[in-house]
């Protein structure tokens, strides 16, 4: 009785390991596979192990092109969404060489091996871009864990430095914050917190930090440094974020170039008010955190959008555009 349901596990392990729709498994090559791991079977059986396993809610399908056999069809990722993760892993600056390698093998195992082989030779993987911070994995779980808790961390973060003998070196701080969300933009994983020295938050990088460490000591009430009370709604904070710098709230009115519309639309929601101002061009009113972070997304644009308002921000955009100029006088 073991042997009998053991070959049925293992019938389940090579349909899942092996198959898929290009890739059928015939019942002679099982034969074979079982036959490998010391257990003799016959065709008839096999037949009886696919049905109790597609009784107990397995999708294996019984194909007759291009090759007779079995296949694992449901799976509980399809390709294009494996594909979709291991590109996500693949790109990310937060998560270093090594535990992109971990993590893509582990994605991998999610559909069969033949399919693996074609998604891994499709990936391209740039190291360069990669952070050499091996603790990142330690570092998401403990900042979760406060952030879960209420509880303040403290950590030490590194910034590099420009040093006369061109060689890498850092300055480093230590930190003690309220952790509030953890929040991936712009190819970088950031802790959105509150330095108990000021009544704002900001944002730190997660790869510079190190010694990372949960305290007993309550978080600072969220709403005391900014808009949002019982719970941190990130979308709306990445939203109004430019760049990851942290800046004073506002409504910001803008007038954009017509051929920049989806531009806007595509950065601030399908919600985003559009109101028309001429034959050439529109207005929209945005909530957005005025920053360095702002202004260098606005330059961007050169003359296809003008701050109408506040003041303050159509002046920092004026002044380093003249700045900008006289580099190049």
């Amino acid at each position: 009785m073991a042997s009998k349901k053991l070959k049925t596990l293992l019938i389940y392990k090579y349909l899942n390991d092996y198959s898929d729709e290009n890739n059928p498994l015939s019942s002679t090559q099982l034969i074979q596979m079982l036959e490998a791991d010391g257990i003799t079977a016959e065709r008839k059986s096999i037949y009886a192990d696919i049905s109790v396993l597609n009784e107990l809610g397995f999708d294996i399908v019984t194909a007759n092109t291009p090759h007779k056999g079995f296949f694992m069809a449901g799976r509980k990722f399809q390709l294009p969404e494996v594909r979709l993760l291991i590109d996500a892993v693949s790109s990310a600056g937060f998560i270093t060489p090594k535990k992109t390698e971990s993590l893509v093998e582990k994605l991998e195992s999610l559909v069969s091996v033949n399919q693996a082989g074609a998604l891994v030779s499709q990936v391209y993987l740039d190291n360069n871009i990669k952070c050499n911070n091996e603790e990142i994995y330690y570092i998401i779980d403990t900042l979760h864990e406060a952030i879960s808790n209420r509880h303040k961390v403290k950590f030490v973060y590194t910034n590099r430095k420009i040093d006369v003998k061109n060689k890498k070196a850092y300055t480093e701080k230590s930190f003690k914050v309220s952790p509030y969300a953890l929040l991936w933009k712009e190819d970088h994983y950031y802790l959105v917190c509150n330095n108990e020295k000021y009544d704002n938050v900001m944002n730190l990088r997660l790869d510079r930090m190190k010694k990372v460490e949960e305290l007993d000591s309550p978080s600072r009430p969220m709403n005391e440094v900014c808009e949002y009370k019982d719970s941190f709604d990130v979308a709306d904070y990445s939203n109004k974020m430019f760049n990851m710098f942290s800046g004073t709230l506002e409504k910001v009115r803008l007038l954009c170039s017509l051929d920049i519309m989806e531009q806007i639309v595509d950065r601030f929601g399908p919600k985003t008010p559009l109101t028309a101002y001429d034959s050439t061009h529109f207005e929209t009113t945005i909530d957005a955190v005025v920053s360095e972070g702002m202004i260098s997304w606005l330059m961007n644009f050169g003359d296809k959008i003008k701050v109408l308002e506040p003041e303050s921000l159509a002046e920092s955009v004026r002044d380093r555009a003249i700045k900008i100029a006289k580099v190049y006088e």
